[in-house]
């Protein structure tokens, strides 16, 4: 090959507009290439082994059946262990795909921007080492995109709502799209799904290692019970050469036991130190809700004469940050979440009708605010504006702190409860204890992905960096009010009580038990011929000495 049919000088590249000619062995080749995708990567694929530089690319027999079902299907999801080859075997068949179909633009997108650069650069160096016969002119090769001579693309961007924005892709890649932030999930496939429902052959590839409750659990979890398109794929560590219980051994040895977890064993584990306990999370299950809109979720509708609380979390309104209500069924014990609410585009001054609208759906539910900062106006809307009769409040009593009540006692009486770091405390270890010992039932999916996320900070307890927590927080202030006097008495129900009483036999088990011990201090008894037992008086005869005359 001359230096002017090279691109840009690279002798491993062809120029577009090159004239070639090809045996009849090379025709050959080429169609058996172009329909059998997996015949492909193993006969001409290279790619970098860490150990042995430059290699062909010698699949394992799950990688092989990944790549048919690639092939086969518009939707798969993929859930894999570390170091298994993951992004390999999808850059591949993305190899296949752009070769051997003209006019098709596909779309590697990362949780950030250089790991989908590292991605295409791998995909370019197994395309430098294919034979020329099998490669396409190029028109623009560069770090982030390329362009072949048949009119097909390949871009490589982060995981962004605006990332594809205005583009058509026949192929979206999603490589560790567990690590991408909620929201941010969220945008981006509200922009992205109309480009993928708008053909019938486009295909969807979402392939990562579990990272907590997030889309992609929810993507996951719907998967494999069928509720959505995708078709899932797992990997276990062990299908991978080379791994076996030594290794794993090793493995434990040199990390942990929960970071072999997650990133081995894919478990959906949330974040470390969570306030609830990882084994209980992972087996809390969700529903969908029977009505949704605009944020508000209903997942049991009303019944009469059944009493209910609502408890509110104010936001200020900033993107981040989420106006949130929570309705909770207290009539009987496990107390149950019917609704929900969590907008971030709600006004504090019209957060309070949405919720008293709720409310008086509900049998006139009790209504609990947080009163930090701007909470203190929703609270004061309800209450003066709407004059909503059912407004719980709290009163300061000296070192007993906030307590919950109607306004009738204590003083500094204020229209709801102000979230301090006593309450908070109270709070977290009540919802603790009422979520694992299942007394209280949570079917909210968002909620449940926020105390994933709920950690430990400090003193307290808090979302993670880059999460919400608002929702876990109406939880919080709900556990709080559990265990006040003035819930017990509106109920007729002690939770704590409840929670023993459940316990008492294995906790009363696991304690000794009570002997008895004569000391020889005790009345004496002893029996006559005739059978009758008698008992020595107790001061003798000296009795006469108490006796009045």
């Amino acid at each position: 090959m001359t230096n002017t049919e090279q691109y840009l000088g690279n002798p491993n590249l062809i120029k577009a507009n090159v004239k070639q000619e090809f045996t009849n062995e090379q025709v050959a080749e080429i169609l058996k290439c172009s329909e059998d995708p997996v015949y492909f990567i193993r006969t001409y694929i290279r790619i970098v082994s860490l150990d042995k530089g430059l290699i062909p690319f010698d699949m394992y027999h799950f990688q092989e059946e990944m790549v048919e079902k690639f092939h086969e299907n518009r939707f798969n999801i993929a859930k894999l262990p570390r170091q298994s080859g993951k992004s390999t075997i999808v850059t591949s068949y993305l190899l296949w795909y752009v070769l051997f179909n003209a006019n098709v633009n596909v779309a590697i997108l990362a949780n950030k921007a250089a790991t989908s650069r590292e991605m295409l650069q791998r995909l370019q160096l197994s395309y430098e080492n294919l034979p020329k016969w099998l490669q396409q002119g190029i028109l623009q090769w560069n770090r982030g995109s390329l362009e072949l001579e048949n009119g097909s693309k390949i871009m490589a961007a982060s995981t962004s709502s605006s990332a594809i924005r205005g583009m058509s892709f026949n192929v979206i890649f999603l490589d560790e799209f567990a690590f991408v932030p909620n929201h941010i999930a969220d945008q981006f496939f509200a922009s992205v799904y109309p480009t993928i429902s708008s053909g019938k052959s486009t295909k969807v590839i979402i392939i990562s290692t579990p990272h907590g409750m997030n889309m992609f659990y929810k993507l996951w979890h719907d998967a494999e019970k069928g509720k959505n398109e995708y078709i899932p794929t797992e990997v276990h560590w062990s299908e991978v050469p080379g791994r076996d219980a030594a290794w794993k051994e090793q493995t434990i040895k040199n990390t942990s036991e929960q970071q072999f977890r997650v990133e081995f064993e894919c478990e959906f584990l949330g974040s470390v130190d969570t306030l609830i306990s990882p084994s209980k999370l992972r087996v809390m299950p969700y529903s969908d809700p029977i009505t949704q809109n605009k944020g508000l979720a209903i997942y049991n509708k009303v019944e009469p004469e059944h009493n209910y609380i609502i408890t509110v979390d104010v936001a200020r309104g900033l993107s981040n940050d989420y106006s949130a209500f929570m309705v909770v069924d207290t009539t009987t014990l496990p107390y149950k979440v019917v609704a929900r609410y969590k907008n971030n585009e709600i006004k504090p001054i019209i957060f309070p009708n949405i919720i008293i609208d709720v409310a008086k759906n509900y049998n006139n539910a009790y209504v609990l605010c947080e009163v930090n900062d701007i909470g203190g106006q929703v609270a004061d809307i309800i209450q003066f504006d709407l004059e909503y009769e059912n407004l719980l409040m709290a009163a300061m009593r000296g070192r007993a702190g906030q307590q919950l009540g109607q306004g009738f006692s204590g003083k500094k009486t204020q229209l709801g409860v102000k979230m301090s770091t006593a309450v908070k405390q109270v709070g977290c270890s009540n919802l603790k204890a009422l979520i694992e010992e299942d007394k209280l039932i949570v079917p909210d999916y968002d909620t449940i992905a926020e105390l994933t996320t709920f950690i430990v900070k400090g003193q307290s307890f808090a979302a993670e960096e880059g999460c919400n927590d608002d929702l876990a927080m109406c939880l919080v202030i709900f556990a709080w009010m559990a265990m006040q006097e003035y819930f017990k008495e509106m109920h007729d129900n002690d939770v704590r009580a409840r929670i023993y009483a459940d316990q008492r036999e294995s906790i009363e088990q696991d304690m000794a038990p009570f002997g008895f011990i004569d000391d020889g201090l005790d009345d004496e008894y002893f029996a006559d011929a005739q059978g009758d037992v008698w008992k020595v008086a107790e001061y003798g005869d000296k009795s006469y000495m108490w006796e009045f005359r």
